[in-house]
């Protein structure tokens, strides 16, 4: 009997804790990578449809003494010039440098305490995981937690 012992204890005793430090600059590098794949530009913006194929209403005929040369709309603009969000709160700072402009806009602090969603479902959550701080709610959410998502970021 003495050479047993709780796999509890010893999951525990593996796991990596992080300080407060630690967990705001794996926060900081998760949102980084967001970024960066939020500014890629649209594969697809530049995508033109075969215009030789006529459309089930349109004859062969037609189709060849209607063409019109097709303006590029402001969705087109908006895709090819997109800004991040750093590039257009420098824009604003350099148009409005004098309050109120979005760096000293302020709400009062809440009268109620901050609400904790769950990381993986989105419900409400009572629990954070003992290693990263990741908020859950469930033992399910947990595992997919630990499975999936706990410590990725951090190397």
């Amino acid at each position: 009997m003495t050479g047993r012992e709780s796999n509890r204890i010893k999951d525990a005793e593996k796991k990596r804790v992080l300080d407060e430090a630690a967990r705001q600059r794996r926060a900081r590098k998760a949102l980084e990578a967001l970024e960066q794949d939020n500014f890629h530009d649209d594969p697809h913006a530049d995508l033109v449809m075969s215009k030789k194929v006529p459309k089930f209403q349109d004859n062969l005929k037609n189709s060849k003494d209607s063409r019109k040369a097709k303006r590029k709309g402001p969705e087109y603009y908006r895709a090819k010039y997109r800004k991040n969000f750093a590039q257009l709160l420098d824009e604003e700072k350099q148009l409005n440098p004098d309050p109120p402009n979005y760096t000293s806009a302020l709400a009062p602090p809440p009268s109620k305490p901050a609400r904790h969603f769950c990381a993986v479902c989105g419900n409400f959550s009572k629990y954070s995981c003992t290693a990263c701080g990741t908020r859950y709610c469930c033992i399910r959410c947990l595992g997919t937690h630990q499975d999936t998502r706990c410590l990725k970021w951090t190397v």
